[in-house]
């Protein structure tokens, strides 16, 4: 057969060859070790954890390495694709730090780079001139099996236990010859376009995987399909031309796509370009009921899949960033430790020492990291972060920031610091107003007295201390009026002597202290008391004691 006729026949409407298309993606001109890494979703729904999880360490990768990090976006199942995906997985990502070089954007948006187009779907003449010249050199060839007869080869296969798949004896439209590709084309019947593997059943190839090292596996012997019967491309197809077009030097990816390496270095070789390098990352998994199963985090049953979840929650962006790295390198927790105030982008990641293993989501090891990022963070940065925050998840905080900006700000100190100590204690913005509802929903509407003060005498005391009361007392004569009122109801205001001997006493000056702290803010714990009392107000305070008697 004429393989050049052939391919004029398939392709007559593509004038555009593949050596032309070659010196439109120059090598790139960068140093010697730097990478370019890509993050390249399909939109098909929303950001999974997974996603931020590959696009963090892709741009790590990249970054540390002065090289290039991408987004292109897949977009080739038009079927599966979500209205504004692209847009989703621009704003969700940006949302959590990561920034391209280049790469597609938005919708309606100019894209950026020279490297482009970087949506699969604008890329068609590309994929179908590659496709033209693997014909043209016999290395593929249309096929007009139906769904039906692949349904039935598949049939025949598994009954006889072969390897399913197009190949061999069962790669009919193989044989196939001009005369009757051509009739089947007038006869308007809808092909594919099938590489004719050149693999052999008993050859091996060998994956260098960065992460795993060597794994020997099968080589491809399967017709897989490169050009749907739309002439869209498959991934398998687009992607090996995409990563080696854009100067792709490591492809960072899932551990589900391990299977599919026979596949793509078969695609890069007969198509004479060269391979990038592979890592494939381990997913995040979740333990799964009490015999310590172990399963990915799923979409339809876990919230904490979404990283719109996180952002609903208010952790800020670092914290999730810092975590994430946690469980990609067994050796940031060691380095953070040295380097407590240190940027994360100073960290040297290494792909090879990554864990080939599942990386297990912990929230309480998320929550515990992300104390430590909020507690290193100014008043300024968390005034602007929780501010940003609130204005779009939690009306009734941010309506409290606009009308008592200056109360906001004192009571980040209020909850940062105790004394000169850093506290840890807020972990994302939605805890402020559960934690501290007194100070940003209102007054108490329950109230966690300790029962060992009677009611009667915790009333006593409250009324006599409304009595005295003076906002204008600064906090050592507050604490010292706290205790002239107290003494004479029998509140001991020396602790030592109280110790010495409790039940001469209703209670001590702390007990008072406690009627108090509860009485104005329900719970028996709760940062500085004379500064909250300070901060909501001579006549709110008054208020909450009278309510609590």
């Amino acid at each position: 057969m004429d393989n050049r006729l052939l391919a004029e026949l398939l392709f007559g409407d593509i004038m555009t060859d593949r050596d032309s298309i070659m010196e439109r993606y120059p090598k790139r001109e960068l140093g010697e070790k730097a990478e370019v890494t890509r993050f390249s979703p399909s939109p098909t729904g929303y950001m999974h954890i997974g996603g931020l999880y590959a696009a963090l360490i892709s741009s790590k990768i990249a970054r540390q390495s002065g090289g290039v990090f991408y987004l292109r976006i897949e977009d080739t199942d038009k079927k599966r694709e979500v209205e504004h995906g692209t847009d989703e997985i621009i704003s969700s990502l940006a949302e959590f730090g990561i920034k391209f070089d280049e790469g597609a954007s938005a919708d309606g948006e100019q894209e950026y780079g020279d490297y482009g187009p970087y949506r699969q779907s604008a890329r068609g003449e590309i994929y179908r001139a590659f496709a033209k010249e693997l014909v043209a050199r016999g290395l593929a060839y249309p096929c007009f099996c139906t769904a039906e007869e692949l349904e039935q080869t598949r049939k025949a296969q598994e009954s006889q236990k072969l390897l399913p798949g197009y190949y061999g004896e069962y790669a009919k439209c193989r044989g196939l010859t001009y005369e009757q590709i051509e009739q089947k084309i007038k006869d308007g019947c809808e092909y594919v376009i099938r590489l004719r593997s050149p693999g052999k059943e008993d050859a091996k190839i060998v994956c260098r995987d960065i992460i795993r090292g060597n794994i020997e596996m099968p080589e491809n012997i399967t017709d897989v399909v490169l050009l749907k019967s739309d002439g869209i491309p498959t991934y398998h197809y687009a992607h090996v031309i995409d990563d080696y077009l854009m100067g792709t030097t490591t492809v960072i990816r899932g551990d589900e796509w391990i299977s599919s390496y026979p596949i793509h270095h078969q695609l890069f070789e007969v198509s004479g370009l060269k391979m990038p390098r592979y890592a494939h990352i381990a997913p995040i998994m979740k333990l799964d009921g009490g015999e310590n199963r172990k399963r990915k985090l799923s979409k339809r049953k876990d919230p904490e899949a979404s990283v719109r979840y996180y952002s609903e929650q208010g952790f800020p962006y670092e914290s999730v960033n810092e975590y994430l790295m946690t469980i990609a390198s067994s050796g940031f927790e060691g380095w953070r430790m040295k380097n407590p105030d240190a940027d994360i982008s100073e960290y040297k990641f290494k792909l090879d020492k990554m864990s080939i293993s599942g990386a297990l989501f912990d929230m309480d090891k998320l929550l515990s990291v992300s104390r430590d990022v909020i507690s290193r963070m100014s008043e300024e940065k968390l005034s602007r972060l929780i501010t940003e925050w609130a204005a779009e998840y939690d009306p009734a905080l941010s309506s409290y920031i606009s009308n008592s900006a200056d109360k906001f700000n004192e009571s980040i100190k209020l909850w940062k610091y105790n004394g000169t100590k850093v506290r840890k204690d807020v972990a994302k913005w939605s805890d402020l107003t559960a934690m501290y509802d007194y100070l940003y929903v209102g007054a108490p509407k329950e109230y966690d007295f300790d029962t060992k003060i009677p009611a009667d005498k915790r009333s006593e005391f409250i009324s006599a201390y409304i009595a005295e009361y003076d906002p204008l007392d600064d906090s050592s004569q507050w604490f010292d009026r706290v205790k002239r009122v107290g003494e004479p109801l029998g509140f001991c205001p020396n602790i030592k002597e109280y110790k010495a001997d409790p039940d001469k006493y209703v209670g001590s000056v702390a007990d008072a202290c406690g009627i108090l702290r509860v009485a104005v803010t329900g719970k028996r714990n709760s940062p500085d008391l004379y500064t909250i009392m300070r901060l909501i107000g001579c006549d709110e305070t008054i208020n909450r004691l009278n309510k609590a008697k």
